[in-house]
């Protein structure tokens, strides 16, 4: 049988959450992302075109909560150094100092969310990195 041939609607990975509320407030408004799609105890953010991060309730979803996470949501913008002036200025946890990392062309940092989900930010330090 042949994969079907249609184009993919939109991604979306999901992050499991004992304090629902408490994510929320953080993605909307350290993140500034928009909510795309409200399912009630599954809240899914817009990051870029396409891309989306969903926050669940862990009593509900398909997975629990766990203190390991080993998963890291990156996040590409034009202007790393702004974004963290800002994670700065919002003292995010485990803020780490920006980083260049020559073999994979890019300028970032990372930080925790409130749950202890990695996030980096990150720029290009040359086309098509």
């Amino acid at each position: 049988m042949k994969r079907p041939d249609a184009a993919n609607d939109l991604a979306i990975t999901f992050f499991y959450y004992r304090d629902l509320p408490r994510a929320m407030r953080f993605y909307e408004d350290i993140l500034g992302l928009p909510l795309a799609i409200d399912q009630g105890w599954s809240k899914i953010y817009r990051i870029c075109p396409g891309a989306h991060v969903g926050l669940v309730d862990e009593t509900k979803g398909m997975n629990k909560w766990a203190a390991v996470k080993p998963v890291q949501l990156c996040i590409r913008v034009p202007q790393v150094d702004d974004w963290y002036a800002y994670a700065q200025a919002k003292a995010v946890d485990n803020l780490s100092e920006l980083f260049v990392n020559d073999a994979l062309g890019i300028r970032a940092f990372v930080f925790d969310d409130p749950e202890g989900y990695q996030i980096e930010i990150q720029s290009a330090t040359r086309p098509g990195a």
